[in-house]
């Protein structure tokens, strides 16, 4: 491990680039490892010691959100520690990894180069303390699951927790993004699965499905369709919309669905668009006007709703079909499509009783 750190170091101009291995995405070799140990005793105890996975996750966090604070909530760590890892790095190597434009960020061209490096040794060492537990024959390791927002708020948390109580050692670190982000997070390694709301094109996915929701349409508390028993398309086509951002899976069920009423969406008066379903719902309360979302945040939204009777749709689990999943990841994935999610979904949450772990890690010899 401490060679692998080693051999990714950034380029510096204290150290030179002997320590760095552009091209290499698994441990280095053993030519490689003697080249290493033939360096200045010094550089070589220099670059070993000063760069640390968790640098290197608060790295490839920023580097992903372009905003120090979303990336720090993210990591559940304060706005001041990551500001703080992310300078670490930049003093100790002499380069600048970001650079500081406005009240924003962006990477340097030393920064780009150096995210596919660090992102592939967080996979690898994930990869290998997954292994070592699986070797052990107890699962432990860390899994990173994109999830829409619709998935993380309301779907997925109370099956987390079931996890967790059936594998205590293994990590989920769990990121919201619209389904669009969630599925790229898949194709470029950076998550482990996606579980997004709607289908997308098959590509190199697999993909599973699993029981989801439904929208309903959500209204200003003074709104003129509230107490309506009857909604026309027209009255769709002439009210203002809130609206999630494009490429969120919400949107596309929304649009597809107002299609079966006769509504186009390209003409619809959309007066927002918000990132969230949280910042939608605000939005309709302050009276911008009305929106369709999800069923079970509008419940905990307390705003008027009108049943439009539309479909329930189901979400999708995403995995890379050239990636192997390890057991923990399989364990996860026959959690989330298995048939003790009804059983799950049909209790209220925060009500689900204490249970014994049914869920077995299937081998890959099996």
């Amino acid at each position: 491990a401490a060679y692998a750190t080693m051999l990714f170091c950034i380029p510096s101009k204290r150290i030179g680039h002997e320590c760095l291995s552009h091209r290499k995405r698994t441990i280095a070799s053993a030519d490689a490892i003697g080249k290493a140990r033939r360096l200045h005793t010094a550089s070589w105890f220099e670059c070993e010691i000063t760069m640390t996975l968790e640098q290197l996750r608060v790295f490839v966090a920023v580097a992903d959100a372009l905003h120090v604070t979303r990336a720090a909530e993210q990591l559940h760590m304060t706005q001041s520690a990551a500001s703080a890892s992310i300078a670490t790095l930049e003093a100790r190597y002499e380069t600048k990894l970001f650079h500081r434009v406005g009240r924003g960020i962006e990477l340097t061209r030393e920064g780009a180069e150096f995210l596919p490096e660090a992102r592939a040794l967080l996979q690898h060492a994930a990869a290998v303390e997954l292994s070592l537990g699986e070797l052990s024959g107890h699962l432990r390791g860390e899994l990173r699951v994109a999830a829409s927002q619709t998935v993380v708020n309301e779907w997925l948390p109370v099956r987390v927790v079931r996890f967790h109580a059936c594998f205590p050692d293994v990590v989920i670190r769990l990121t919201s993004r619209n389904t669009e982000q969630a599925a790229r997070a898949v194709l470029d390694g950076s998550a482990d699965i996606a579980v997004v709301e709607g289908m997308l094109d098959p590509g190199p996915f697999v993909s599973q499905e699993v029981p989801g929701d439904r929208l309903v349409l959500v209204l200003p508390q003074a709104h003129a369709l509230v107490g309506q028993t009857r909604v026309t398309s027209a009255m769709l086509s002439d009210a203002a919309w809130v609206m999630r951002e494009r490429g969120s899976g919400t949107r596309r069920l929304i649009e597809s669905a107002l299609s079966t009423w006769g509504v186009v969406a390209s003409e619809l008066n959309v007066v927002l668009e918000m990132p969230s379903n949280e910042s939608v719902l605000a939005a309709v309360e302050a009276g911008a006007g009305i929106s369709a979302i999800s069923e079970l945040a509008a419940r905990r939204s307390g705003l008027p709703m009108i049943d439009l009777d539309l479909p329930h749709r189901r979400f999708t689990v995403l995995r890379h079909g050239e990636r192997t999943p390890n057991r923990a990841l399989q364990a996860l994935i026959d959690l989330l499509v298995g048939e003790s999610n009804q059983a799950i979904a049909a209790s209220p949450v925060g009500t689900q009783p204490a249970m014994a772990c049914s869920i077995k890690p299937v081998s890959h010899a099996q």
